[in-house]
């Protein structure tokens, strides 16, 4: 008999991992093995191939007296996963002489259902965007992943629907069409967002979340249950504006490795808001073979932690460096995968476990408000940008009819503004940055101008509330968005003041 070679693909993290499929048959008495290290999917696939084959009009593996031996190499990288099944069905053609071709640098991907089909996978569109890096310039994927598939540029991409459709096409007898990219339109947002219009009071707290939406900083809010803290977040997602298309397609690539990807592309930030009770693992990710968790999930959007302060304590604490790198390593016994975590932390909560607070008729005890002030610890209290105290509403103003509040388009017409000026900035600087919060401290020295009755408020300032180093610097970058906000000036003593009255030292 003879053997032969195909080529799938996984994701590790984000990242592509190339596999190569090789079939080996040879005489003897009938024997079905897949070796490779793969998983309970990847050992149940010689059924699926054997009932696909037959189904599909061909002779099954399994009526054959022959021994066939599939490996997935390289071999000690653990395989997941139904999406070899194509791969393996056509090298095992291949192999007995059906068909005679040559796949070097064709990337076939797909499950197989026991009638022939060819089923949707998750992952594909990371693994197409990064396929020609790895040699490869045609791809086959299947027909319920076209939508995905058609966002994948520098690759020519077949979609295909069934087992004998793909047999027909590789040995000439209906060749296929390959499908057109989609280009960048307008695309219909999935989402209904909350008009910051329709919220009544609080025009502090609205002016608060403008700045943060516009230099993408860390907020929290604090307030009485039911003065509109959860409404106010929901809304803050409508002064986004749309996503450049490198950022839809970086976003959109990890909402499908994450299998959480529900329209053909993600042309808004995102907007996560996982329960108080969420594990570690689900917010910053994990897994034996690590999976993003909700803070990949936010990237380039927004990561909303409704009741803060009732979440697990593990879980807060390990928000400290993504906030502050805006990435994270996870790091597991076979290695370790980086996500990216770019996004505006949003979080809410109470004065008190009661909800009242002091001075308000709250009735919990000292030592029962201190601890619950604790489940925020210094360092994290650090990297927040911005902490706003969330007022109740006067009952005339609920029962107002009419707003007098801008509407979220008119904010985030100033927003598109502030971005603009933030970026023209950063490259008139040659610096790799979108965002004032993203500066670092030498990015501070090259694009942040501070006059002298500045910088001497600023010192006074920073002395008098004893700011840390990571607060002091946080205070110019929001002082240089409202600058941003207003004009295209250096920051001003107002800018400064504003910026101050948003830092808290305590909870």
């Amino acid at each position: 008999m003879s053997i032969a070679k195909t080529h799938s693909a996984q994701l590790i993290g984000l990242s592509m991992e190339p596999v190569s499929v090789e079939v080996d048959i040879s005489h003897g008495l009938h024997s079905f093995s897949i070796v490779g290290l793969g998983d309970r999917a990847v050992e149940e696939a010689k059924d699926r191939i054997s009932a696909a084959i037959k189904n599909s009009g061909y002779v099954s593996p399994k009526q054959k007296n022959q021994k066939v031996v599939i490996s997935l190499a390289p071999a000690d990288v653990r395989k997941e996963g139904p999406s070899f099944d194509v791969a393996m069905a056509i090298a095992y053609f291949c192999a007995t002489g059906e068909l005679s071709i040559q796949l070097e640098d064709v990337l076939l991907l797909g499950e197989l259902s026991l009638e022939g089909k060819i089923r949707k996978i998750s992952g594909l569109l990371p693994l197409l965007c990064q396929a020609s890096e790895h040699g490869f310039t045609s791809a086959f994927v299947p027909q319920e992943n076209i939508h995905e598939a058609s966002l994948a540029q520098n690759l020519t991409i077949y979609a295909v629907s069934s087992l004998g459709e793909l047999v027909s096409h590789f040995s000439g007898k209906n060749i296929l069409t390959p499908i057109h990219p989609k280009e960048w339109g307008d695309i219909a947002d999935p989402y209904s967002d909350i008009d910051m219009q329709t919220i009544r009071g609080n025009e502090t707290v609205k002016r608060g979340l403008e700045i943060a939406a516009a230099g993408a900083h860390n907020t929290i809010m604090c307030g009485q249950p039911g003065t509109g803290k959860t409404m106010l977040a929901q809304s803050f997602r409508s002064l986004l504006p749309r996503l450049s298309y490198e950022h839809a397609l970086e976003v959109t690539c990890i909402h499908s490795a994450a299998r959480t990807l529900h329209s053909e592309i993600i042309v808004y930030p995102p907007f996560r808001s996982p329960h108080h009770t969420a594990s570690y693992p689900s917010i910053v990710g994990g897994g034996a073979i690590p999976r993003p968790g909700e803070i990949t999930l936010a990237h380039r959007g927004i990561l909303f932690l409704d009741e803060f302060t009732e979440f697990s304590r593990d879980v807060i604490e390990a928000l400290r460096q993504p906030l502050e790198d805006r990435y994270i390593t996870i790091s597991r016994a076979r290695g370790a995968v980086t996500f990216p975590a770019q996004c505006i932390l949003i979080a809410s909560m109470n004065p008190c476990p009661c909800g009242k607070g002091q001075g308000m008729g709250c009735t919990c005890p000292l030592r029962q408000v201190e601890n619950y002030r604790r489940k925020i610890s210094g360092p994290i209290i650090d990297r927040i940008d911005i902490w706003l105290n969330v007022n109740k509403v006067d009952y005339e103003k609920l029962s107002t009819a009419q707003s007098d509040s801008e509407s979220s388009h008119t904010i985030r017409t100033r927003i598109i503004e502030a971005r603009r000026r933030q970026r023209t900035r950063f490259t008139t600087q040659d610096i790799d940055k979108y965002f004032n919060s993203e500066m670092n401290a030498g990015d501070i020295e090259k694009c942040v101008i501070l006059e002298k009755e500045v910088r001497e408020l600023l010192t006074t300032s920073a002395q008098r509330l004893e700011l840390s180093g990571r607060g002091f610097h946080r205070v110019i970058k929001v002082a240089q968005t409202i600058a941003d906000l207003t004009g295209d000036g250096p920051i001003t003593k107002e800018n400064l003041l504003e910026a101050l009255q948003y830092r808290q030292k305590t909870v």
